[in-house]
């Protein structure tokens, strides 16, 4: 079976990131066509579907990043350690709306560098901050690129539920790190609730950024086994699927 993948990172990330699961893809016969925002020296891309639409593979805030078409298009999703509303309700979401606006203002006054270096520990934790692939955090930030992220941390604001397009009636595997320190255990739990057919992995003790798990391989063959599927019983296809990666 080819496949055709789209990928997108999340808020601070870069395409790069997206690198080992396009080795993976290609040893399929797969293509995985990566979107990039442009935070740092990467110029920015909007992914397009080829003639064939495929799987769309997004972490944290890619899902709000992708083109509208792209992600109403999608045969399937992967949402890793994402979210559909960032900001929970209730003082848990104050604390979250208070975190944002922080980072926002450290942006504006040019502490760009370390407000990374914060974000990104917090990321990879438990993992140290040195397993993270290189990103913007190294080689730093134009106006252009401040900019956007000072956009998509307002964006970040403003997500209040799926997109409009989302696809509800494809398969679709959340991910979940059970350790993330940047998606607030409400949020992750909205998510789950605005998708009860969705297949769900929790990751115990692995971060936002999914360090030290064999995640790429699973993650495919659930795509190869949900989109070969000639859509059964759901409860059938959901006992067959592959299961989540061990780790240590």
């Amino acid at each position: 079976m080819s496949l055709d993948l789209i990928a997108m990172h999340g808020w601070a990330g870069d395409h790069r990131a997206w690198e080992p699961w396009s080795q993976a893809a290609a040893s399929r016969g797969w293509r995985l066509q990566t979107g990039e925002r442009g935070y740092g020296r990467q110029r920015p891309r909007s992914p397009s579907w080829p003639d064939e639409r495929g799987a769309v593979l997004v972490h944290s805030l890619g899902l709000h990043l992708l083109p509208a078409e792209v992600l109403g298009q999608a045969r399937a999703v992967v949402l890793l350690a994402s979210f559909g509303a960032f900001v929970p309700p209730g003082p848990g979401g104050r604390r979250t709306r208070a975190a944002l606006e922080a980072m926002a203002s450290r942006i504006r006054q040019g502490d760009l560098t370390s407000l990374l270096d914060d974000f990104l520990a917090r990321a990879a934790a438990p993992a140290h901050l040195d397993q993270l692939p290189p990103g913007v955090a190294q080689e730093g930030s134009d106006a252009a690129g401040v900019a956007r992220l000072l956009e998509d941390l307002a964006l970040l604001g403003r997500c209040e539920g799926l997109p409009e397009t989302f696809p509800r009636s494809v398969p679709v595997l959340i991910v979940e790190a059970g350790a993330d320190q940047i998606v607030p255990a409400a949020s992750r739990a909205l998510l789950r609730q605005a998708l009860p057919q969705a297949d769900a992995w929790t990751l115990e003790d692995i971060g936002h950024s999914l360090l030290g798990t064999p995640l790429i391989e699973p993650v495919l063959d659930w795509l190869a086994q949900a989109l070969e599927a000639p859509s059964p019983d759901a409860q059938a296809v959901k006992q067959k699927r592959p299961s989540p990666p061990a780790h240590g």
